[in-house]
């Protein structure tokens, strides 16, 4: 994938909090051990093969604003690799990100595009229809 100029992770880490890593036995929601803050992985080099695939959607979407950088609205966008279904994953701490409203927008959008779309935060999960409305996962 070609870098999109303005859409580098730079201080941007929030993948490395936010997504479960069975491989390094990390929970979502717990930084990852091997996450430099201050930009980076320390293992990088030989970084599990789910994290070299994982691409974040705000940095191969030219659509998704500046403002829509994860750390910025505490929400991850991501289409989910063992599905068709679109995700906003947030911090555990802060559930409801993904009603921000430039997030809730976005979801919104896709779902009006056909796509399944779920808002995950740890455990709980919800699904986003194509008309605004939103209901929880059991």
């Amino acid at each position: 994938m070609l870098d999109i100029p303005g859409k580098a992770c730079g201080s941007c880490f929030f993948c490395c909090k936010v997504l479960e890593i069975e491989e390094l036995k990390k929970t979502a929601g717990k930084l990852c051990g091997h996450c430099a803050q201050t930009g980076g992985c320390s293992v990088y080099a030989t970084r599990p093969q789910v994290c070299r695939d994982y691409y974040c959607q705000w940095k191969e979407d030219r659509g998704l604003p500046a403002t829509m950088r994860p750390d910025k609205v505490g929400t991850l966008l991501m289409d989910d690799p063992d599905s068709d279904e679109y995700h906003a994953v947030c911090d555990p701490e802060k559930p409801f990100s993904w009603r921000n409203p430039l997030i809730f927008r976005h979801l919104v959008a896709e779902a009006k595009a056909g796509r399944i779309v779920m808002a995950k935060a740890g455990l709980r999960a919800w699904r986003i229809y194509a008309d605004g409305h939103w209901q929880e996962s059991a």
